[in-house]
């Protein structure tokens, strides 16, 4: 059999469209038979939903698909690390929980962070104790976005106390309706409640629940980890979805409109750099050369950092691994949010404290302005990415640390743990 081609693969996707896509179909029909095409994710091998296509040949299946409007797999939120964390990591009988994730029948929660370790992740102290039928997982997680709407989780816990923090990590899937898991949403001070506590008690997991293996959860993390840093490049087209005429749009409406609901604020926690040229025409700050320099400063930021994600878009058509460019896109977009708040404060002045409907854009200005932190804390916070950065692409020196070849359970920390 012959190696496909671009021609090849164009023809073979257009003939699959000519006989499966309807736009009257259910939306769940729809994916359920676009995944089991392999049309859905053509990059991922053929045993596993995919066509084994190199990522630029898949990159030509899918705009086949754009091509006549057809709606693609489930694509938002939490689900896409899920899915590529089992791809690479899960065993056979994981990677079959992927088809729902691809018609998005089933939704995904994170569940890493705590507490008493939010930057220091490997510091973590929610336990997995082994049980005769698997594990029984006690502790708490925090920052956990749509944990409320979630079936799964990806569970990051401590089964070993007695190795150094990395090495004594294990990775699961949990049922987030199970017995003994309580979420509890937070209120942020932008007035969303995108983010959760969750509260694990004597909540179990059977032994087929580890992913990977027992003391590997920190290599399966980084994978997690990897793909939501790659996120960041993309963050200014989320909330976009195909429309069109049909039941299969009503129902992707649908779908959109409940799984976005946590990540309606993102745009602005980014900076909505594209408000700032209007809002200086309008408020006739253009001509106030000190704004329009602060404006430029975001423009050449966010052009800068636009060509660092495309190289890393790049490397990923040839195929190569997400790395450390994830960190550098982080980054730079944390750069490009703060300098955004600053010009949209230049602009709008002591107005852009206001909330609602007395403030700039109806309180959007104010909106953005609390909400731009948060892109320097969540998926790791500035100061970690400024590590991964020194050490994985500049090459210096690990940074000297105390805690990080003892037993975890001799290092010093808030949280309790086993003595």
């Amino acid at each position: 059999m012959s190696a496909p081609t671009e021609a090849s693969v164009r023809r073979d996707v257009r003939a699959w469209l000519a006989e499966n896509w309807c736009p009257e179909l259910g939306l769940i029909e729809w994916r359920s038979r676009l995944v089991a095409s392999g049309w859905g994710c053509p990059a991922w091998p053929e045993a596993w939903y995919g066509k084994g296509l190199s990522p630029g040949l898949a990159a030509v299946a899918e705009e086949e698909l754009r091509r006549v409007g057809a709606v693609g797999v489930a694509q938002f939120g939490v689900r896409l690390l899920a899915a590529a964390t089992l791809l690479e990591h899960g065993s056979d009988a994981q990677k079959k929980l992927l088809p729902r994730i691809l018609t998005g029948e089933d939704t995904w929660c994170q569940l890493f962070s705590e507490p008493g370790s939010g930057s220091d992740l490997a510091g973590l102290s929610t336990r997995a104790t082994p049980d005769d039928d698997g594990w029984i997982v006690n502790g708490q997680k925090v920052w956990t976005t749509s944990a409320q709407h979630a079936d799964y989780g990806m569970l990051l816990a401590r089964t070993d106390w007695d190795l150094p923090k990395h090495r004594g990590l294990s990775y699961f899937v949990l049922d987030m309706h199970q017995p003994g898991v309580v979420v509890r949403p937070l209120r942020q001070m932008n007035g969303y409640t995108s983010f959760n506590e969750v509260f694990m008690t004597d909540a179990r997991l059977r032994k087929d629940s580890l992913v990977g293996k027992v003391g590997e959860g920190w290599k399966v993390a980084l994978t997690t980890l990897a793909h939501e840093r790659r996120l960041a490049d993309s963050m200014r087209n989320w909330g976009r979805v195909e429309r069109g005429q049909g039941r299969i749009y009503d129902e992707l409406q649908a779908e959109h409109a409940t799984v976005m609901e946590p990540y309606k604020w993102y745009p602005q926690r980014a900076g909505r750099v594209d408000l700032l040229m209007d809002r200086a025409r309008i408020t006739g700050r253009i001509d106030d050369p000190v704004v329009r320099q602060e404006i430029a400063k975001v423009l050449m930021l966010e052009r800068a950092t636009e060509w660092t994600a495309q190289r890393a878009r790049a490397a990923r058509t040839l195929g190569q691994p997400p790395g450390a460019e994830g960190s550098l896109g982080k980054l730079a977009a944390s750069h490009v949010a703060r300098a955004a708040a600053r010009a949209h404060a230049a602009i709008s002045g002591a107005d852009s404290m206001l909330a609602g409907e007395d403030g700039p854009v109806n309180g959007l200005i104010a909106e953005i302005l609390i909400s731009v932190p948060a892109c320097s804390i969540a998926g790791g916070t500035d100061e970690i990415q400024r590590n991964i950065i020194a050490e994985r692409v500049l090459g210096l020196p690990k940074e000297p640390g105390g805690d990080a070849e003892i037993p975890f359970r001799d290092v010093r920390r808030n949280s309790t743990g086993p003595t």
